[in-house]
């Protein structure tokens, strides 16, 4: 497959290598100069040269609408998939002629989160809580925290934004939302001006009780999600790589890159019900913007 990699920062570099193992042409679209043998400085000139089958928008955050819209735009008719989140702000997404568009939340490939789900469609969830965190400094060790667009808002920076993945499983298991609060904001010594600490309280369709907390503080670097239901005690570990059910504890052992990998398979394999379409991405944003409002107002938001 003729594939093409807008933006060439830490994850652009990471579809990059997934895909060349994938067996698949690629090349990438950067306004840097950088060390790849096949770049392009426009999307247009590469759209015209490539003829790309499939495309990955993983620009900044605040780049992919105009990144999507400049391919609507262009009438490009292949695949296309835009890094999480889908836009920093809630935008439509643009007419267009795709012939099929996602948004890389990657952890619904994850075989303990598939578990997860596969337990909750038997008994329902009563209650669910949620708690990721990870120091934003050591994030990306070959970057000074301050410059990268995770410590500025206006760039899609922020906890809500950059730890979205949570969000979304969060839709994936229980379907929509009722009702959310929310407090969060900048709070710590960080010098970055986007909101570094965020928790919510949710009712959603299929679980009447659900808490999460996320946080770029946080230096033991945990993701987490426990599950209570009639008969289970479920607890899973993303970074320890174990998922706990009642007694039992069951221990995976994935590299970092398999979640990408499977998503950029099913993609390339023709479709799959795990991929997030862009509905579901903007259905996301959504999710984000309301818990904002409740933080700003100090109140319960409903639909």
């Amino acid at each position: 497959m003729n594939c093409l990699v807008v933006g060439y920062g830490s994850i652009g570099q990471r579809h990059v290598q997934i895909l060349r193992k994938l067996g698949c042409r690629v090349a990438v679209v950067s306004r840097r100069k950088i060390d790849f043998p096949l770049t392009y400085t426009s999307l247009y000139d590469a759209l015209i040269q490539e003829e790309p089958d499939y495309i990955v928008l993983a620009n900044q955050t605040n780049q992919h609408y105009d990144s999507l819209a400049e391919l609507a735009g262009d009438g490009f008719k292949g695949i296309v998939l835009v890094e999480k989140p889908l836009f920093h702000i809630i935008q439509e997404i643009p007419n267009n002629s795709f012939k099929q568009g996602y948004v890389g939340y990657n952890l619904r490939f994850h075989p303990i989160l598939q578990k997860v789900l596969e337990l909750i469609k038997k008994e329902p969830a009563l209650y669910t809580q949620v708690y990721v965190g990870q120091y934003l400094p050591n994030w990306r060790l070959d970057q000074d925290y301050r410059r990268n667009y995770s410590a500025k808002k206006t760039e899609g920076g922020g906890v809500l934004l950059d730890l979205s993945h949570e969000l979304d499983y969060l839709r994936w298991f229980f379907d929509d939302w009722n009702s959310i609060v929310a407090i969060g904001g900048k709070y710590s010594s960080l010098q970055i001006n986007s909101d570094d600490m965020y928790s919510l309280m949710l009712t959603m369709e299929k679980c009447p009780v659900v808490q999460v907390h996320m946080n770029y503080l946080d230096q033991i670097s945990r993701r987490e999600i426990t599950v209570i239901t009639e008969n289970y005690a479920i607890k899973a570990d993303l970074v320890q790589q174990t998922l706990q059910i009642n007694e039992e504890l069951i221990k995976y052992n994935l590299d970092r890159d398999d979640t990408y990998s499977m998503q950029h398979k099913a993609i390339i394999n023709g479709g799959n019900p795990l991929l997030c379409r862009l509905a579901e991405g903007l259905k996301v944003l959504e999710m984000i913007n309301t818990a904002e409002k409740s933080a700003k107002e100090r109140k319960w938001m409903g639909k």
